[in-house]
């Protein structure tokens, strides 16, 4: 039975081609979530203004790939130190966000973070919030790295993160 994960941490292109280079991750999906506007768009989304985070829902196998390697790899893939802000994305939008669906799964949550933190200078402010509704974003935004790394001068940053994770977490790439 596949299980789902929805965070964000920055620039769903990141993160979105990161999460897809590992054995057990079926889909990533990009899109919006944790705001107040229904069916938010890309253009409402930038302004900072919708309370969504851009983030990603991951389908995943939990038999080949835990729950706990996906959050370490989320909180070590990207600056879970740094406030709505992700190299030269700022704003909310950008948090660094863990979606809950449980009380008891928040716990669980809090308690990794503690376990990252001793690899961190600097406080984890990644904030858990209580998962209400995801929306998909627009198809552009979907597999953007894949389809765009030779022709967006921005996928750099994205081929910088995605060298990053795959040396650290070699072992749990697709092989």
């Amino acid at each position: 039975m596949l299980a789902e994960l929805i965070i964000g941490g920055g620039c769903f292109w990141c993160t979105e081609a990161m999460f897809l280079s590992l054995d057990g991750v079926k889909t990533v999906e990009s899109g919006y979530s944790g705001g107040t506007v229904k069916n938010p768009s890309y253009k409402e989304i930038c302004t900072g203004e919708t309370g969504h985070a851009e983030c990603v829902r991951i389908t995943y196998d939990p038999n080949k790939i835990s729950y706990d390697d996906l959050i370490d790899i989320h909180l070590h893939s990207h600056d879970p130190t740094t406030l709505n802000r992700q190299g030269g994305d700022e704003g909310p939008q950008y948090r660094s966000v863990i979606f809950y669906k449980t009380d008891s799964e928040k716990l669980h949550l809090q308690a990794r973070i503690k376990l990252a933190q001793k690899d961190f200078n600097q406080p984890i402010i990644t904030t858990l919030e209580k998962f209400n509704i995801f929306y998909k974003a627009e198809d552009y935004h979907q597999n953007y790295y894949a389809l765009n790394k030779d022709k967006n001068p921005y996928c750099q940053v994205v081929s910088d993160k995605l060298y990053k994770m795959m040396k650290i977490y070699s072992t749990k790439l697709k092989k």
